[in-house]
């Protein structure tokens, strides 16, 4: 498959919120205040305002406390596999309920991502002809490392990615590998250091909030 080329606004956006939450004592980190905020609500406000006009829609993924989602103003889907069953079931429940040709996903725990996310995502997918693009980061210990959660996807993967999860897949990156992917790297100057940095914990959402 080779993806057509992406224009203004053909871009779905998804908040991936749908975590047990099982490091942060079971609580709905989604729900959890990032500078007076919902952390799930700032990264729907993140998406909103990504650089290039790319996104036309947004979607959020949740599996708990569906009303507070549907507050934040975007349709709420929760997954369609049982049992809370990753990243992948996301995925999946956004692919059912995009309607642009490109879907571009987020964690709801990671509030710093990259305001450009979309911008340097499409670049990339573009010059490689790729049907996938996943972000890259410098993490705590120096190593440059994928960030699976962050993808920017063509939708005429959702057959393959049923696929996969009739199987018993829930691995991002088995899944994934299957495709063609562009790894687009956050480590130039002027890129937040902590940009990719997640809060699993109450501590880790404090660390976050440090200028």
């Amino acid at each position: 498959m080779t993806p057509p080329s992406i224009s203004p606004g053909s871009i779905t956006g998804l908040v991936l919120a749908g975590g047990r939450g099982t490091r942060m004592g079971g609580t709905d980190k989604g729900l959890q205040n990032f500078h007076g905020t919902p952390m799930a609500l700032h990264t729907l406000l993140r998406l909103q305002l990504q650089e290039g006009g790319w996104l036309g829609a947004t979607l959020v993924n949740a599996n708990r406390h569906l009303a507070a989602y549907e507050a934040f103003g975007s349709p709420v889907w929760p997954d369609t596999l049982p049992d809370y069953a990753g990243p992948l079931a996301g995925f999946l429940t956004g692919f059912e309920h995009c309607e642009t040709p490109w879907m571009l996903t987020v964690p709801c725990d990671t509030p710093r991502f990259p305001l450009d996310l979309a911008q340097r995502m499409t670049e990339a997918v573009e010059q490689e002809g790729a049907d996938i693009a996943m972000a890259c980061a410098r993490e705590e210990d120096g190593q440059v490392r994928s960030q699976p959660v962050f993808c920017l996807l063509h939708t005429g993967l959702m057959e393959s990615l049923v696929a996969f999860t009739q199987s018993g897949g829930r691995k991002i990156d088995r899944w994934t590998g299957q495709h063609r992917v562009a790894l687009v790297t956050f480590d130039q100057p002027g890129d937040d250091p902590k940009a990719f940095f997640n809060a699993n914990t109450l501590q880790d959402l404090q660390s976050l909030e440090a200028p």
